[in-house]
């Protein structure tokens, strides 16, 4: 089951810590990640695959962006 890293509402570099965080825990193999804005978004995607992780999908619903990343 993936978690869910809910940053709404927060500039950067606050979503990328969010998110960087929860994939040192270690704890899922994947995560979805929400954000606001645009650069949040791309932020965040540029994080994770640094770590290694594969971006599986990218929902835009109004002005939120739901970011699906995945362990690999």
């Amino acid at each position: 089951m993936a978690n869910t890293v809910d940053a709404r509402g927060l500039s950067c570099p606050q979503p990328v810590l969010l998110t960087l965080d929860e994939i040192k825990k270690g704890s899922a193999n994947e995560l979805i990640v929400l954000v606001d804005n645009d650069a949040s978004k791309e932020n965040v995607i540029r994080a994770a695959q640094s770590r290694k992780w594969t971006v599986t999908g990218i929902e835009e619903n109004g002005a939120v962006y739901t970011v699906n990343i995945r362990k690999g």
